[in-house]
């Protein structure tokens, strides 16, 4: 039934909980996984606490990577995983959690033991969901930034995401939606090559399929700020941080609605939506059955 639009609805969007960086960036020792995570700890429960008063519910939360700040095989690790699922457990249990992999939880060159890993704890690393009729694309970013220890990964992904964007056209669902940590690009297409975004020959194959497929939105985070842009009618969209802020935003999340025409979102404090929920307007948006 979920292959069929409904009308409007909306999700969350977060990213980069990122348990130990604060601790790590303010002692400018990020290479190690830092040792103290509280802060983050109590971020992430006050996102928690905002999502779950909010009404209507959302469709459900995606944590677009970085879910920790440990790197694969170094220590806090476990103790940072442990702590995290341990306040997501107080989410709704009407709010699906939507995990992305991102590259502190399977690495900056990541291998078929890192993702194996990342699956046994998190889920899959790439995989598809439909909801009213959008069809939903999660990816891991990590095998375009670096599949070199991997590439039998990327290529099977890539296999897979083409199977996904012919079943999308086939079906004729209302929109799809990508979901991924590193973007694409910061602000524009052409920009230089940088550790937060993607190459460009990569960068450039990527948004000509998607934009061939139609899809309409990707949505990641790993900027630790607020950025994005457009290519040809899809939109980039670069979430901010629940955890470590590296520029002047503050710690948040996107309230994402979709309408049967468009995608509306907009990021809000974690105090913002704590105190006021999601602004009228979009509520207005979502109260219109098409």
């Amino acid at each position: 039934e979920e292959y069929e639009w409904k009308g409007p609805f909306y999700f969350i969007q977060g990213a980069d909980p990122q348990f130990g960086l604060m601790k790590a960036w303010a002692t400018g020792d990020c290479g190690n996984g830092g040792d103290e995570w509280g802060e983050e700890i109590k971020l992430t429960e006050q996102a928690v606490q905002a999502i779950n008063r909010l009404n209507p519910k959302p469709k459900f939360f995606v944590l677009c990577g970085d879910l920790i700040h440990a790197m694969p095989g170094t220590q806090w690790r476990k103790e940072q995983e442990w702590d995290l699922k341990k306040v997501l457990q107080s989410t709704d249990e009407d709010i699906p959690l939507v995990f992305v992999s991102g590259n502190h939880d399977i690495g900056n060159t990541p291998t078929r033991e890192t993702i194996d890993d990342y699956c046994q704890n998190w889920g899959d690393d790439y995989f598809s969901f439909w909801v009213g009729g959008v069809l939903f694309l999660v990816l891991n970013s990590q095998l375009y930034f670096d599949s070199s220890k991997c590439p039998d990964l990327r290529q099977a992904q890539d296999v897979w995401l083409n199977g996904q964007l012919a079943a999308a056209e086939e079906r004729k669902c209302q929109h799809v939606i990508v979901f991924q940590h590193i973007p694409l690009f910061l602000r524009t297409p052409e920009e230089e090559d940088d550790y937060f975004n993607l190459e460009k020959s990569v960068r450039q194959e990527i948004m000509e399929r998607f934009h061939k497929a139609g899809v309409k939105a990707v949505f990641s985070g790993h900027y630790h700020r607020n950025a994005g842009g457009s290519y040809r009618g899809l939109e980039m969209v670069v979430s901010s941080a629940i955890g470590c802020q590296l520029g002047e935003d503050d710690h948040g999340l996107r309230v994402v609605v979709v309408t049967a025409e468009k995608i509306v979102h907009r990021y809000y404090s974690l105090n913002a939506l704590s105190s006021q929920g999601v602004d009228k307007d979009l509520v207005d948006i979502l109260a219109k059955q098409n």
